[in-house]
Order: structure tokens, then C-alpha cells, then sequence
């Protein structure tokens, strides 16, 4: 089947390049497809990163390790990696950073960017085949205070990205044309959408973002060929709902509850669970008018694919008053752990825990601090948090969090959690905040201690929770990480340095100055024409490497 496979995808890929080359001198152009090819099937996705040349999900495959088995780049020759073009999107971020993961097929890449910008781009070169956009309302909420976007979702000939006013479309893989458009949430009252969409068997996975505002966070699921909802799973339970004790008996507090959905989730395709991190409940440092633990806020929730229905949930961070939000990769392993083989679920937390769960059960069987926490500096026997510190005494870390949104990578084979760990310091003082449609309402203010202010890369042992090495960065940093199996761990920092690792020691192998900060996003990685390819947004401009070609 694989090698089937693979044959197909070559022949796919040299029908398209010679289709690329004839388009020359058009900024925006259709892209070919070979007749009575089905595109990206399921059963391609389930396969992971079984073909080389194709990244097709945001993490590379379901389970969120962002772990390619791609060798031909190795500690011993990453130093001779070069840049091999760049693509300019030409957007602006205001002062964030292009926080895509490029999906690959058949030598082109599928880019999305800020401000519901989106290109097909000949991965041979960064030359773009064409454009789409979708233009932004003026009385945009969310959206326009971070408008930024993490990439596709893929199925058959059918990209789905989710935008700035809540929307999820379908478009034309060879074309960019849209195909279906659907309403998500009202942007008016504060909802957006940022995250790349989970593709599984007949259904489209998303989330929504806007936790600072009156809105109740919720996952959906909707079919891939009409755009008709499946199902859809709230956060914020409903009056008498289960998790519904845990806040005030009140339909309109729970109603504008928060707990945004906004970071791509992870699949177990055997369990036929997806794992989904939530949101701080609204609003973020004012806790007195929802008093109780908040569920489903702050959480990792384990969903039924088929309805929806939640199987499970684990909150990390209970009545949450820092906006710690848990929108991470859950990352997925089969490992050994306490002398039996467990199916695991890994969470590098916002509140600065690193937790291992079961991932059938929702088991808690690890949760260790990665970073220096004054808040709380153990979990309990009841698997809660003890607290120590409101934050009104100053406290780690600061709303951003030890880690945050930007991707960790799991490497199976040395058994090390990679994480971008910040140690910070802030003080929090909440204020009992008036609640308009449209507008936040963060419930205080928070002052961040500059002078304790720094980030590294951690390694984390996944049996104990304790650090095995580190790599520290000059600033407090929000870039993420990728591993691949000849034993490499890529990164970037906030002054723009892509920077490559040995994963069994932290040894700085390789930079390379970007000119523009790396923030939220991960390098991914593919096999085009026999070479490694390395791909990292950076500023506005993504970035292709790969070792020089061999000559005769």
C-alpha cells in the first residue's frame, strides 16, 4: 500500500511540476490535478508521515509529536544547511509573528498568513500559484487585535481554513476558489477563529477563539463535502448540564463563560477520541461573579468522534484567575510507564505543570513543575493543584504563561518532551470588570517584571518530569519546536535565530538569522527531489533550507 503510495504521489508530482513550469510570469494561477485523482484520502492522513514527501495535518500526523523520521539532514551535517529561497507574504501582524505550519503535497504548499490571507506555493521555489483572500469587516472584535492564522486542514481536493470573523471555508486545492462558506459565531460579540482545522474521517474539527470576551467556547464538527455541522461540544456547560455546579446558577454568567477552543487538537483514530485543550473562563483575573472550579475551562477534554460526547476531561488549572489558557497540542504516546505499557496524553501547561494523563481514562499520573511556579509547586493526591499564591503578592508565571501556544515535539526514541519554556514574573490585581458585547473584559491589570524575563528549551524525561538539558534563550520566547529521528530538534527565539539541536544533549549545532522574530510557529519538514527540506515562518516571510545538492 505504501509503495503504491508513493509511486502515485511521484507521478502526481511530476504531472504538477511540469504544470508549475508552464505557468510562468502569472502571480496568481489554477494548479493541475492528474484526472480521476482523489486527492488527500483519510487513509493518507492516517498514515502520518508514511510518505516522505507530504506533510497533510498541522502536526505532521494525529498525534500532535510534531516527530518527523526524516535522516538525511544529522547532527553531523546540519551545519552545511542553507536557505534555498524565501517567500514574502507581505502582511503585517501587528507585532506578532506568521504563525502558519505549511501543508505539502505532491511539491506544493498550502500557506495561510494574517488577515485571512492564504497561497498555494511551488515548494521548489516559494513562488506562489495563487492567492486568496478574504476581507476583513471594519468593525472586526478578536480578529483584529490578533489576526492571525495557523494553517490548513486538507481532504480529497478540498483545503478548509477557519477566519478572523469566524467563518470555516472550504476551497479548490488546484484553484483557491471557495467552495462552501459557513458562519461559525457571531465576530460582533467577540468571536474569531485562528486555528488549523483537524481533518479526520468525514469530519472537519475546530475550535473558536475569543475568551476575552462574553462568548462560550465550544469544538465543532462539520462535513467536509457540505459544511452542514455534525455535532458541536460546549465548554461552558448549559444550566443543570453536568460541570454546571462548578459555576454559579446563573443562565447568563454561564452563557459568557469563555473557554475558547483556539489550538489544533490530536486524534487517537483507535480510541476514536480527540483531545482538545479549552480556555480560561471569562473574565480572565476577576473570579468573585463565578465563583467554583469553572469547568470546562482550563482543561484537556477528550471527545467522542463520532458524536461529540465527552468521554473524559482533566482541568489543570481550577477557577483559573491568570489566564492560563490550555490551548496546547496534546501530545500522544505509547510508552512504558511505572512498569506497564500506558497510553499516554502529554501537556506542557501554561500554569507551568508538565502533565502525563492515560489517555483512555484521563488517569492524572504525572504532573511536575517545568519552570519556577510560586502559585502552586505540587499536585495533590486528588490531582489538584495547591495553591500557594494568588498572584497578588507577584507571582510565575505571567499570564503568557511558562509555555503557551507554540507546538512541543515528542522524540519516542530518547523519550524527551521538547518544550519552550518561559520564566517570568508578574504581579496581578483584579478588578471587577463591566461587561459590553463586542468588547474584553480581562477583570484587572497585570504589571510583568522585566528584569525576571527569559525563555529556554527544555527537555523534558517523560517517565519523571525532570529536565535532561536546556538551551537558554536571551528573551522570553513564543516559537515551537520539531524533532526528527536522526536525532535533531529545531527551534527559534523572539530575535529571529532558527537554531537547530541535539536532541540528546541541547548542543547548539546550527543558526540562522531570519531578520524577524519566530513566534508562535514550529518548522515542518519534507522530502522534495531527494532532498530534506526545513521550513520555518519567521516576521512575514516563510523560509525553505536544505543541505547543498550533490554534484558529479
Amino acid at each position: 500500500m505504501l509503495l503504491g503510495r508513493f509511486v502515485r504521489g511521484l507521478a502526481r508530482s511530476l504531472t504538477c511540476a511540469a504544470a508549475m513550469i508552464a505557468l510562468t510570469g502569472l502571480g496568481t494561477s489554477s494548479l493541475v490535478a492528474q484526472d480521476g485523482d482523489p486527492g488527500v484520502t483519510y487513509a493518507d492522513i492516517l498514515q502520518g508521515f508514511s510518505d516522505p514527501s507530504s506533510w497533510l495535518t498541522f502536526s505532521g500526523d494525529y498525534s500532535g509529536r510534531r516527530h518527523s523520521p526524516l535522516t538525511q539532514v544529522t547532527p553531523e551535517n546540519v551545519h552545511r544547511l542553507t536557505p534555498i529561497w524565501t517567500f514574502q507574504t507581505g502582511t503585517t501582524t501587528r507585532g506578532r509573528g506568521f504563525e502558519t505550519t505549511p501543508l505539502v503535497l505532491d511539491g506544493v504548499l498550502y500557506v495561510t498568513g494574517s488577515n485571512n490571507l492564504a497561497w498555494a506555493n511551488d515548494a521548489r521555489t516559494g513562488r506562489q500559484f495563487w492567492q486568496y483572500r478574504r476581507n476583513l469587516p471594519n468593525d472586526l472584535t478578536y480578529g483584529a487585535s490578533a489576526p492571525v492564522n495557523r494553517g490548513f486542514g486538507m481532504l480529497g481536493e478540498s483545503l478548509f481554513m477557519v477566519t478572523l470573523d469566524a467563518h470555516l471555508v472550504s476551497l479548490d486545492r488546484k484553484t483557491g476558489s471557495v467552495l462552501w462558506d459557513i458562519e461559525l459565531a457571531d465576530y460582533h460579540v467577540g468571536y474569531a477563529a485562528t486555528m488549523a482545522p483537524l481533518v479526520i474521517d468525514g469530519k472537519v474539527i475546530v475550535g473558536i477563539s475569543g475568551g476575552e470576551y462574553a462568548t462560550r467556547g465550544f469544538v465543532d464538527a462539520y462535513d467536509p463535502e457540505t459544511g452542514e455541522r455534525i455535532w458541536r461540544f460546549h465548554t461552558i456547560p448549559g444550566p443543570g448540564e453536568p460541570g454546571s455546579e462548578t459555576w454559579p446558577q446563573d443562565a447568563e454568567i454561564l452563557a459568557r463563560g469563555g473557554g475558547g477552543t483556539w489550538m489544533t487538537g490530536s486524534y487517537d483514530p483507535e480510541l476514536d477520541l480527540i483531545y482538545w485543550g479549552t480556555g480560561n473562563p471569562n473574565p480572565d483575573y476577576y473570579g468573585d461573579d463565578r465563583l467554583g472550579d469553572n469547568l470546562y475551562t482550563n482543561s484537556l477534554v477528550a471527545l467522542d468522534a463520532q458524536t461529540g460526547t465527552l468521554r473524559w476531561h482533566y482541568q489543570f488549572t481550577p477557577h483559573d484567575l491568570h489566564d492560563w489558557d490550555s490551548n496546547h497540542v496534546p501530545v500522544q504516546a505509547d510508552i512504558m510507564f511505572g512498569g506497564e505499557q500506558r497510553k499516554v496524553v502529554m501537556v506542557a501547561n501554561r500554569n507551568g505543570f508538565f502533565y502525563v494523563l492515560d489517555r483512555t481514562t484521563g488517569e492524572l499520573l504525572l504532573g511536575k513543575p517545568f519552570t519556577e511556579t510560586t502559585w502552586a509547586r505540587e499536585i495533590g493526591p486528588d490531582g489538584r493543584p495547591i495553591i500557594l499564591n494568588d498572584g497578588s503578592e507577584g507571582c510565575l508565571p505571567d499570564p503568557w504563561g511558562s509555555t503557551n501556544f507554540m507546538p512541543p515535539s515528542f522524540n519516542p526514541d530518547l523519550g524527551l518532551f521538547f518544550v519552550t519554556a518561559r520564566e517570568t514574573c508578574a504581579t496581578f490585581a483584579p478588578q471587577e470588570p463591566e461587561f459590553v458585547e463586542g468588547r474584553s473584559s480581562f477583570g484587572g491589570v497585570v504589571w510583568i517584571d522585566r528584569d525576571h524575563w527569559y525563555s529556554a528549551l527544555r527537555a523534558i524525561d517523560v517517565q519523571t518530569g525532570e529536565r535532561k538539558w536546556e538551551f537558554r534563550y536571551p528573551s522570553a520566547t513564543m516559537a515551537g519546536g520539531m524533532s526528527t529521528a536522526s536525532g535533531l530538534v529545531f527551534a527559534g527565539d523572539h530575535e529571529g535565530n532558527f537554531m537547530a539541536f541535539e536532541a540528546s544533549t541541547g548542543q547548539n549545532l546550527w543558526h540562522y538569522q531570519t531578520g524577524s522574530r519566530i513566534w508562535g510557529a514550529a518548522a515542518m519538514t519534507h522530502m522534495l527531489d531527494g532532498r530534506q527540506h526545513v521550513l520555518i515562518p519567521s516576521g512575514t516571510t516563510l523560509v525553505a533550507f536544505a543541505l547543498p545538492e550533490s554534484r558529479p
